[in-house]
């Protein structure tokens, strides 16, 4: 089991231990952030709360690129140009939402969150 985030076990000020009202729950667990990168689709589905499941990319090719004209066309990612989130992440060519992409197309925004929901949608850019 990873480390919790609740911190339950806290001292108290003489320095004495203090023990906690309750253990740690699975639902506090925490995990390592998904960071897709730009390469062959890779998906991975993991189980989450109330046995549900979640898909999420490890890797992406391609993008669905929403057009002026209201179509949507699957192309292809060149390279990730910037990354508002994380300056290493563009160092890195994470794909996170917000991200701008060069494509075949020309430059793209992505709306989706494709390390959670499993998708790349972006939207094309105006020169």
């Amino acid at each position: 089991m990873k480390k919790s985030v609740e911190n339950l076990a806290t001292s108290k000020i003489t320095g004495g231990r203090r023990h906690p009202l309750r253990t740690r729950r699975k639902y506090e667990m925490d995990r390592y952030p998904n960071e897709p990168v730009n390469g062959p689709q890779v998906t991975i589905t993991r189980r989450v709360r109330g046995n549900n499941r979640k898909t999420a990319l490890k890797s992406i090719d391609f993008v669905n690129l929403a057009t002026e004209e209201a179509k949507v066309k699957k192309v292809k990612i060149l390279k990730v140009l910037e990354n508002a989130t994380n300056n290493d992440y563009k160092r890195r060519g994470i794909i996170t939402k917000g991200a701008i992409l060069e494509t075949q197309e020309g430059k793209c925004k992505i709306v989706s969150k494709p390390g959670q929901n499993g998708i790349a949608n972006a939207i094309l850019l105006k020169e």
